[in-house]
């Protein structure tokens, strides 16, 4: 067996072995639901969809109900001209970055259009179906709410196939970058301010993940599956992607499919992005976890994050792989001012590279060389960008070589990227896509058109300072022994100061006590084959995890303990990122 090949793609939070909890199929689902409208009262049911939902799909299953009037929120948007003249301001012209705003659904709606629809509501008799984006902001007043939702990964998918748009938008066949734009800093946004106004009142909620295969909980048993979550260790569920750079290690060792290219991505713990299973029995419920951060941030955070970053995941662990593949393009992340003053957010993508794996030619770029010219460099980035000479990165960029289970420490403003030959697990702060890209070496993205480079941010943003003496004494393997005990050794792997997260690595052959300290921890297994994570009070069922597999230890758990499953033979590891106190 090819060493990691049992890790779990597909992680699954048990809440009960009562399939029957859970409706499967659109003809299952309409039969459960058309008794609410028993005796021809007059009942009006909300089919609220997030966008990316095939709300053709919903209308056609949800056709069994009988309904005697079905009304698309739609119908009251404002129009596709009016939203484009009104979010262009916050887009502007970059093909990737806007600026984040706090709209709210009902800005989509026209008045005039809106007060006629409830009109038509008003008027209509029986059961009155009303669905679409915003349904129930159009409708004001329901008997009874049906959540229709979809994961972020599954969006992306129709988005890639043309199959899903914007909201109230005619672009359709705009590229999918066009579309995950739009949809990252306006729709994606509202929408999960909408569904954090509606979820105590949800009374169905609707997977729509799988075409043709819905599956259905009542709001109650998705507003339990959320708080089990928090009650114990959790995985959410990872998604992998190619990329122009993309290798083969994670293919190999995750057994993962032959078809596409490569694999340059894994998001293993990013609940913006990322999804959680809830079992019934045989069945499963795919839901977004962004809902699990905004409804129970205090037991899943812990009080003095939601303090310092409101109900935001703070902590972003995933996977680069170059193993075959080719260097990361060099980049820099913004400075907290910087991404304050021009993109709105509160803080910056501060990170680092735990090379999980490492062939012997691994290296890693990192910090400027002294003495360098800054304006011959910049020139120099402009001409390559230009078609002319390649950018000759080693004349200005430190390239440290890198083995296994070296940690490189990144703090914003820093410039770096991964060579080749590298598996990585990124261990940083949430906001990934604020990344300024300077050189992409020559390479043409999946799509075969040139990947979007932002010189004049990143030169911005370079932090001189940080030349060679500077990154080795500060950034790379600074290593403190933190403490020992038996069987066990405690490091802080040597993340700066600059930046907000502290990671611990533990090397150990017998069970190790850890404690949340009241604040969110996040861990991968970065070496050994298996763990199981157990309450010392069975405050929740032993957690098995595999071999560099991310799980999350909500902040109230408090004590838990990390034991070898099975014989020991060598040491395992485990790396363990929180974010430091502010007292």
């Amino acid at each position: 067996m090819t060493r990691g090949s049992n890790y779990d793609k597909q992680p699954t939070i048990k809440i009960s072995d009562d399939a029957s909890l859970c409706v499967q199929g659109w003809t299952a689902i309409a039969e459960q639901l058309r008794g609410l409208a028993a005796g021809g009262k007059r009942i009006v049911v909300v089919a609220e969809c997030y966008p990316g939902v095939d709300t053709g799909e919903a209308v056609a299953g949800l056709a069994g109900l009988g309904a005697g009037a079905t009304i698309s929120a739609e119908n009251a948007l404002k129009s596709a001209e009016e939203l484009d003249e009104i979010f262009a301001p916050w887009l502007g012209n970059d093909p990737v970055f806007g600026r984040m705003t706090n709209w709210e659904i009902g800005q989509f709606f026209d008045p005039a259009r809106t007060a006629q629809l409830r009109r038509e509501i008003d008027r209509s008799q029986g059961l009155v179906l009303v669905y679409g984006t915003g349904a129930a902001h159009v409708t004001g007043h329901w008997d009874v709410l049906l959540y229709c939702d979809v994961t972020r990964w599954e969006i992306q998918q129709r988005q890639r196939a043309h199959k899903a748009g914007n909201i109230g938008a005619n672009n359709g066949f705009a590229s999918a970058a066009e579309l995950y734009k739009r949809a990252y800093f306006i729709d994606w946004r509202v929408a999960n301010a909408e569904k954090h106004r509606l979820h105590r009142r949800i009374d169905f909620y609707l997977d729509t993940n799988q075409p043709r295969q819905p599956l259905m909980i009542s709001g109650k048993g998705y507003r339990e599956a959320l708080a089990k979550a928090v009650r114990g260790p959790f995985r959410v569920v990872p998604f992998f992607d190619p990329g122009p750079w993309g290798g083969e290690w994670m293919r190999r060792h995750f057994d993962l499919p032959p078809e596409p290219a490569n694999f340059a991505w894994c998001f293993d713990c990013v609940p913006e992005e990322n999804s959680l299973r809830f079992g019934f029995g045989g069945r499963a419920v795919e839901a977004p976890a962004l809902p699990l951060v905004h409804e129970h941030a205090k037991e899943l955070l812990g009080s003095e994050i939601v303090k310092r970053f409101g109900a935001e995941f703070p902590i972003r662990f995933d996977f680069l792989d170059t193993v075959e593949g080719g260097n990361l393009s060099l980049q820099v992340h913004p400075l907290r001012a910087y991404i304050a003053e021009h993109f709105g957010m509160t803080y910056t993508q501060d990170e680092s590279y735990y090379l999980l794996d490492a062939e012997p030619d691994a290296a890693v770029y990192l910090g400027v060389k002294p003495g360098i010219d800054r304006e011959q460099m910049a020139r120099d980035l402009y001409t390559a960008q230009a078609g002319g000479s390649p950018f000759p990165a080693e004349k200005y960029v430190n390239k440290f070589p890198a083995k296994k289970h070296d940690h490189f420490s990144i703090p914003a403003g820093t410039i770096h990227c991964s060579g080749k030959n590298s598996m990585v697990l990124e261990i940083s702060a949430t906001p990934y896509i604020f990344t300024f890209k300077l050189w992409d070496w020559g390479r043409l993205g999946l799509n075969g058109l040139p990947r979007p480079i932002h010189l004049e941010h990143g030169l911005a943003n370079i932090q001189w300072g940080r030349d060679t003496e500077w990154v080795k004494r500060n950034l790379v393997n600074p290593v403190q022994a933190m403490g020992a005990g038996d069987g066990w050794r405690e490091e802080a792997t040597g993340l700066h100061q600059l930046e907000f997260l502290e990671t611990r690595r533990h090397w150990f052959t017998r069970p190790v006590l850890h404690h949340t300290a009241g604040t969110l921890n996040v861990l991968n297994l970065v070496e050994g084959e298996e763990i199981v994570v157990e309450s010392p009070d069975r405050a929740f069922d032993p957690f098995v995890v595999h071999y560099a597999e991310t799980f999350i230890v909500p902040a109230g758990v408090g004590p838990y303990r990390i034991s070898p499953a099975g014989r020991v033979d060598k040491l395992l590891a485990t790396i363990k990122a929180y974010v430091r106190s502010l007292f």
